[in-house]
């Protein structure tokens, strides 16, 4: 019986996420306010369906209790999350509050199967972040002065990525992080949204070449540090995002091509200078070859993902626990092997709805600040999604990335969360600032109604009058205190 409802589960998943899926797309053409509310509801089920089925297939597969237990926690958390975003912040994108949601909860069933302690320790993490990530629309919202922070967010990233060079724990070859009081922090989680601040905030006040050349060196020891620290990864990332909002903020491909230009040199020197990054290539190139000697992570996510086919081999069917650090760096690949590509690829379009949410922001938003901001958050977020999955792929050298709250790890998600709060600060905003327009649109049509128009024209003539007689009356005093 249990072989059954494991077999039929995988396919009413895939079919569910597809359906889910779609839905992320749908939402964008559908213009009636009832309309997006249904297909938004409509996602919140098939999340806790495709959630339900997870951990029921778990549990048969294990008779755990604690299953069920954890399973139950979950969805209260869930539930939580989608109450609290909406009843605080009635004009928040529900669309990334259940995407949000929806990642969460797939790294939390593919965890829960790979390692249950780590899985417990995720939705602690997740708690304290989502706690800390609501409160992160309201200061976006009320704090105007953040754009002025300019050399604040410079100076405290470069500190804390300089702290980690010196430090820093080594972790398969690079300086990530280090241990405070037994909780592991990476820094450069962090830093990459004060990097994204103080590149917005920089180029607000001036896109003249003086300052783009100071932007660019500060910019450039963000770098050279986590380069320095040996996580290549970031500062593959804090490049890439500088450049998109560097090319946006002054519509000139001169700099685009420079860069690019640039970031391939550094990456002929980096491949020369760097020991682990040259076994990473040669790896990428034919990990086979070199099984033994650094090629077998990526040999064994290949092998997942090629068992897995399109429906996945079923959740505790496969073997994704032979693939090295599969719960952080190679999670999308367990995920291949046990719930299929095509469900694996159903991540990746979600992903990318999200991001075109981030693009929607930015274009619509007013304030070059704030517009800054949403494209280079969104860009770090999809070019993080890309190197991660890229890297399993074995389409790139592999980095090390994470997938954005779905992989394991306490300052990823925490980061990333803080980026969705951001995010949806920044969403309420471009509210704001439609209903402002709207209501000035309305006051306009009120004056233009006919009728009111001769009241304002009496009005402007009093106005006049008025004004007139009071200038008649300081001249007067005037004359008379001169002939006196």
């Amino acid at each position: 019986m249990t072989n059954i409802i494991t077999e039929l589960s995988k396919y009413m998943m895939v079919i569910l996420m597809t359906v889910y899926t779609f839905s992320c797309f749908s939402v964008f053409v559908q213009h009636s306010v009832e309309g997006k509310k249904s297909i938004l509801l409509r996602q919140n089920i098939l999340m806790f369906v495709i959630h339900f089925m997870a951990y029921l297939v778990m549990y048969l597969n294990t008779r755990e209790m604690q299953m069920l237990f954890f399973y139950a926690a979950q969805v209260i958390l869930l539930i939580a999350i989608i109450t609290l975003y909406t009843g605080i912040y009635p004009k928040v994108s529900r669309l990334v509050v259940n995407n949000m949601c929806m990642l969460l909860c797939i790294g939390f069933i593919m965890i829960s199967r790979l390692d249950f302690a780590k899985a417990v320790k995720q939705y602690i993490i997740v708690g304290v972040s989502v706690t800390v990530s609501l409160i992160v629309p309201v200061l976006i919202r009320k704090l105007k002065f953040l754009r002025k922070w300019t050399y604040v967010y410079a100076g405290v990233g470069l500190a804390s990525l300089a702290v980690v060079a010196i430090i820093g724990q080594t972790s398969y070859g690079a300086k990530l992080g280090f241990t405070i009081a037994g909780i592991s922090v990476q820094p450069s989680e962090f830093v990459k949204i004060l990097f994204v601040f103080y590149v917005a905030s920089s180029l607000r006040e001036s896109t003249e070449f003086k300052n783009i050349v100071k932007t660019t060196i500060v910019a450039a020891l963000h770098v050279l540090v986590l380069v320095a620290s040996r996580d290549l990864g970031a500062a593959l990332i804090m490049f890439v995002v500088y450049l998109v909002m560097l090319y946006v903020a002054t519509r000139n491909p001169l700099y685009l091509f420079s860069g690019m230009l640039a970031g391939s040199g550094a990456a002929v020197v980096s491949y020369h200078l760097f020991s682990h990054v040259k076994t990473r290539v040669t790896v990428w190139k034919d990990p086979f070859a070199v099984y033994d000697n650094g090629g077998y992570q990526v040999a064994q996510s290949l092998f997942a993902i090629g068992t897995g086919s399109w429906f996945g081999m079923g959740l505790f069917q496969g073997m994704p626990n032979q693939i090295p650090v599969a719960e952080e760096d190679f999670i999308f690949s367990a995920i291949s092997e046990e719930m299929g590509l095509i469900f694996a690829l159903c991540i990746i379009l979600v992903c990318l709805s999200c991001y075109i949410m981030f693009l929607n922001i930015a274009m619509q938003i007013r304030q070059q600040f704030y517009k800054l901001i949403a494209l280079g958050l969104g860009t770090c977020y999809i070019f993080q999604v890309f190197l991660m999955i890229g890297g399993v792929t074995k389409f790139i050298p592999s980095t090390g990335v994470t997938l954005p709250l779905v992989s394991y790890g306490g300052s990823s998600v925490l980061s990333t969360l803080i980026m969705f709060g951001i995010i949806q600060g920044l969403y309420i905003l471009r509210e704001d600032e439609e209903e402002i327009i709207e209501r000035k649109k309305e006051e306009r049509e009120l004056r233009d109604v006919p009728g009111r128009a001769p009241q304002k024209a009496n009005r402007s003539v009093k106005d006049t009058n008025k004004k007139r007689a009071k200038k008649t009356t300081k001249f007067d005093e005037i004359e008379k205190q001169r002939i006196r």
